[in-house]
């Protein structure tokens, strides 16, 4: 089946629907899908996530030479459309999971389904620079843990002054010829522990009181430059990648007041896969603030689809 399948889209009554794609929204409506479970996946904003942004991806299992993040994805979603998925690329605007079935509303359809599956991921924060843009995937990363190994002998500088940021920044000692962390106070917000490893790795250089101005470079980033917020003086550095680690926001803006948040926004779990609401279940980055890997999004995945049949089958034999 595939969305051209007018008999197929016109449908609007589903066994569960999958908000987000990416691997867990993927992984999820493999398993559902295989599990005769009709099943809707409506892709978001960017269909594939943060990985159809990413170039190569060598850490995820069963690619010894690597694959690309847009091709990796596009497996997952023919994948998932091999097993009977309906995969739409429109946008979640509303939901209401005030009773069943619930309603998801998208730009175009309101769909109703028996359970939901929320996928939408979490997006990293960024500096808001032109020349970030134009150098993502170039030089400029979000996940030390995701592309430190692209970046062996290089200069690196990592923005930021928290537990994230001092972790990526010692991970990338192991690769990096150097680390410079740029940071906009004179004092970190990161664990005193992380701090004191940090301080004590003589890699690792402290730039306070600054933040990044420009990234420049050719086809790839070559320099940083620096602004001093103190006197407005800027610097250039050399610098072969830019991590930028200032945190993520959650995409969870539509399910406030539908489903229980954390102070930060992340949707919280109450038992593995399941959320506040009976019937709806999240998985991957949109409730996982440690991890945030493509592997353990899918593992997500797999483990709310398995959690939504045997819930379904529950309120079947009920």
């Amino acid at each position: 089946m595939s969305e051209n399948d007018n008999s197929v889209v016109n449908q609007t009554n589903y066994d569960v629907v999958i908000i987000g794609s990416g691997p867990a929204g993927y992984t999820s409506g493999i398993y559902t899908s295989r599990a005769r479970l009709a099943t809707l996946i409506i892709s978001g904003t960017l269909p594939g996530g943060q990985l159809m942004t990413t170039s190569e991806v060598e850490n995820y299992p069963g690619f010894p030479s690597g694959i690309f993040g847009p091709e990796l994805m596009m497996n997952m979603r023919q994948q998932a459309e091999r097993f009977g998925a309906v995969v739409t690329d429109d946008e979640v605007i509303k939901v209401d999971f005030k009773k069943r079935p619930f309603k998801v509303t998208t730009h175009s359809t309101t769909y109703e389904a028996q359970a939901v599956i929320v996928c939408t991921g979490a997006s990293p924060r960024k500096l808001g620079l032109e020349s970030e843009q134009k150098f993502s995937g170039k030089g400029v990363s979000y996940c030390a843990t995701c592309d430190g190994p692209f970046f062996r002998g290089e200069d690196i500088v990592v923005v930021g002054g928290g537990d994230t940021a001092i972790e990526e920044a010692t991970f990338l000692t192991k690769f990096g010829k150097s680390v410079k962390i740029v940071h906009r106070r004179d004092s970190l917000r990161a664990s005193k522990i992380l701090q004191q490893k940090a301080m004590e790795n003589q890699k690792i250089e402290f730039i306070w009181n600054s933040e990044i101005s420009d990234i420049q470079g050719d086809k790839k980033v070559g320099l940083v430059s620096i602004k001093d917020i103190n006197t407005g003086n800027e610097s250039t550095v050399k610098a072969g990648g830019l991590f930028v680690a200032i945190g993520h926001e959650p995409n969870t803006s539509i399910f406030k007041g539908e489903l229980d948040l954390d102070d930060r926004g992340y949707i919280v779990l109450k038992d593995h896969t399941r959320t506040s609401v009976e019937g709806v279940f999240s998985a991957g980055d949109v409730h996982d603030h440690r991890y945030r890997q493509a592997v353990t999004a899918a593992g997500f995945g797999c483990m709310a689809a398995i959690d939504v049949e045997r819930w379904l089958s529950e309120q079947k034999l009920r």
